[in-house]
């Protein structure tokens, strides 16, 4: 498999829906090989950019008990 995708820094909507792209084709690439190094950096730049524009709260206790009985 060649890689059709320069590995850069996600900065836009339009960086990140590339990057879910090439991650979806990378996805059965095997360890050790550059495919599964260009794998991890992708998922990890994901990762960041997500993190960033996309935070996600860590619930209080009380609303996680009450989302675990209902």
């Amino acid at each position: 498999m060649t890689l059709s995708m320069e590995i850069k820094a996600i900065k836009t909507g339009l960086d990140y829906q590339a990057a879910l792209r090439e991650i979806e084709g990378l996805m059965d690439a095997q360890l050790e090989t550059p495919e599964g190094d260009s794998l991890d950096v992708m998922t990890a730049l994901v990762e960041a950019f997500e993190a960033r524009h996309y935070p996600i709260d860590e619930p209080d206790p009380s609303t996680m008990i009450k989302d675990r009985i209902l």
